[in-house]
């Protein structure tokens, strides 16, 4: 789900907005950390041709849940907008807790959270196995109970793209705004390894949800946020941390002989 609706007019800005957030950590004297830089790049060349082979499969499952859904909301209402706005954050909430609370889910979105300096050019460090996780799940009911979609993927499209901008350490807190919407002050400690911070502050655009279910944390004073896989050895290599955590799972079930299977793949990480 990710990687789709990236038009190249959308690459040109976001490009030049990870090169000017480049220069101006440099200037900073924050650093811009190459190497790391270098692995988000082949994370992104090497999901290319994952990404176009998930969005082709999952595509064709809502095409096909769409034409069985008995009532078809209309597209030119604005209150169908506003209902699905609100609800693809709600399945966007629930799709990220789960994805750091069940094993299987995690195979796949630990690689997000892989870099150890938060950049926009870090949230592009996606999962090449999204189809297998099946985090597609979580929007098909929406499809099945009316929306169109296009209005879902098209939605799910703005929450990425807005979340792009929330992958930086040079925009500090932003008022009155953090308390309906996520911003990089919440986003930053979503991506914290420190104990204080992990599986905190799940939102897309908004952040309201995790204030409605008790997940929302702000940054303590006494403890910087510190970035990475808290259990996982920092690595460079974009196929060790792509297909890391499947192949741990799978030495774990053969070690088991199978025993307490359902625990090894949708247990917690």
């Amino acid at each position: 789900m990710e990687a789709m609706g990236k038009s190249p007019l959308w690459l040109t800005f976001v490009a030049a907005m990870v090169m000017a957030e480049a220069l101006l950590r440099l200037r900073s004297g924050r650093g811009y950390d190459r190497g790391t830089a270098l692995t988000s790049f082949g994370l992104i060349l090497g999901g290319v041709p994952f990404a176009a082979f998930n969005g082709l499969v999952i595509a064709a499952i809502y095409s096909s849940l769409w034409s069985v859904a008995p009532v078809h909301l209309p597209l030119d209402d604005w209150r169908t907008w506003v209902a699905g706005f609100l609800l693809v954050e709600l399945a966007y909430y629930w799709f990220h807790r789960a994805s750091h609370r069940v094993r299987w889910l995690w195979a796949s979105h630990s690689v997000h959270h892989s870099a150890e300096q938060l950049t926009l050019l870090s949230s592009f460090r996606l999962g090449w196995t999204s189809l297998l996780s099946a985090g597609w799940l979580f929007y098909a009911p929406l499809v099945l109970v009316g929306f169109d979609p296009r209005l879902v993927v098209g939605l799910l499209v703005f929450n990425l793209r807005f979340q792009t901008f929330l992958h930086t350490e040079l925009i500090g807190q932003l008022g009155p705004l953090e308390w309906v919407f996520n911003t990089p002050a919440h986003h930053r400690l979503h991506h914290a390894c420190n104990a204080p911070y992990i599986d905190r502050n799940y939102g897309g655009v908004l952040i309201i949800y995790d204030r409605l279910f008790g997940t929302l944390a702000t940054e303590c004073a006494d403890e910087p946020v510190r970035y990475g896989l808290a259990h996982r050895m920092p690595t460079a290599n974009p196929l060790t941390i792509a297909f890391r955590e499947w192949r741990i799972m799978a030495s774990e079930i053969l070690a088991k002989r199978g025993r307490g299977l359902g625990r090894t793949l949708f247990g917690a990480p």
